[in-house]
């Protein structure tokens, strides 16, 4: 059963393989093992970017496609989620309407920019999908009228899904049996969904494929695979998985604008997940999320702590205060790539082969 849901891509080493048990434990039980309205965002983040780094990890880590538009996508899919529930009311029909919506759209834009931009060179291509993704930013931000503009789209949710609606007025293990819980719920599931999902399309001839492509793409394109095609295919599944995220995304948060899902910061934070992780790794974005989300959320409170110990020093004092909370984020990263420059996962596949190669 196992080897089906993993489709035989297995950690192929024990600390990973810990680190993911760890981490299925903490985002399956985090509203009831960390108490509190700012965990409970931070894990349903991590579920949203799961899905969005894994995607993006299949269009650069299997495809070695450089894409810039990729919020793009992911923007859709929560715009279609905030415009329809705006438009039709708190209903299921709506949520389904906007999603259905959200992903013919990516799909149709994922094809234009396919067909009319992979046949150029690398560099050419992501100056392409750059330059889109500016304009469809300006584009949300400047349609009022339709997105809300600057201020973004607040709305509701189908009752069974609000904080308002309680199954019991009885906590159990100190968590609120309502709404916001089954909602938490759903992105868990939807999210192991997506993600099993893409460890069974890279493993599949397809991912082969993708990946012959990436190592050397003449080759690939001499022993007669259409390049193009691939690509392409790879760039709408990669849409598509980005699409459904952002709809999550927006689901949870009720609330979409500009800032929140189409922002270049968006795309660099996916950059650094990636390279933190492991490019080529789809458990490299499970991990690396939960790290950089945590970190992101968390190392403020952190220097804050610090900054009041060290208050005897007060160069340590000024050194380690949360308004610094960029820099230190910066200088993990930098030590991060450093010491795993193919990533967390990369790093630890990479010991345990080795050891494999010493022992034969």
């Amino acid at each position: 059963m196992l080897t089906r849901l993993l489709s035989n891509d297995f950690p192929r080493s024990k600390v990973l393989a810990v680190l993911l048990v760890l981490l299925l434990i903490a985002l399956a039980g985090a509203p009831f093992i960390f108490p509190g309205i700012k965990a409970l965002n931070v894990a349903a983040k991590v579920l949203v970017f799961i899905v969005l780094v894994a995607s993006f990890d299949l269009l650069l880590g299997y495809t070695g496609i450089v894409s810039f538009a990729h919020t793009m996508f992911f923007g859709i899919g929560a715009y279609g989620i905030a415009i329809a529930s705006t438009r039709l009311g708190p209903t299921w029909q709506a949520l389904a309407l906007g999603l259905g919506s959200a992903l013919a759209l990516s799909l149709v834009l994922a094809l234009l920019i396919g067909l009319f931009s992979l046949r150029v060179r690398a560099i050419f291509f992501a100056m392409i999908t750059l330059a889109v993704s500016s304009a469809f930013l300006t584009l949300a931000s400047q349609l009022s009228d339709f997105t809300g503009g600057e201020d973004g789209l607040t709305f509701k949710v189908p009752e069974v899904l609000s904080p308002s609606f309680e199954f019991s007025e009885t906590p159990f293990l100190g968590a609120n049996l309502d709404g916001r819980l089954l909602c938490y719920y759903l992105l868990f599931s939807v999210s192991l969904l997506l993600l099993l999902t893409l460890v069974r399309i890279v493993n599949s001839p397809f991912g082969r494929v993708l990946q012959a492509i990436r190592e050397n793409e003449f080759r690939a394109e001499a022993i007669g695979y259409r390049v193009v095609v691939y690509r392409t295919l790879s760039s709408v599944l990669s849409a598509l998985f980005a699409c459904m995220a952002g709809a999550m995304l927006a689901l949870w948060l009720r609330y979409n604008g500009p800032d929140t899902s189409l922002s270049f910061e968006v795309m660099m934070d996916v950059l650094l997940i990636v390279v933190i992780g492991g490019m080529g790794t789809l458990y490299g974005a499970a991990i690396g999320s939960a790290l950089f989300l945590v970190a992101q959320s968390y190392l403020q409170d952190l220097l804050r702590l610090g900054s009041e110990a060290a208050s005897a020093w007060p160069w340590l004092s000024a050194l380690l205060s949360p308004d610094r909370w960029l820099l230190w984020l910066g200088l993990l990263f930098v030590l991060s790539v450093y010491y795993f420059p193919t990533g967390i996962v990369g790093r630890l596949r990479a010991r345990v082969a080795l050891r494999g190669g010493s022992a034969a």
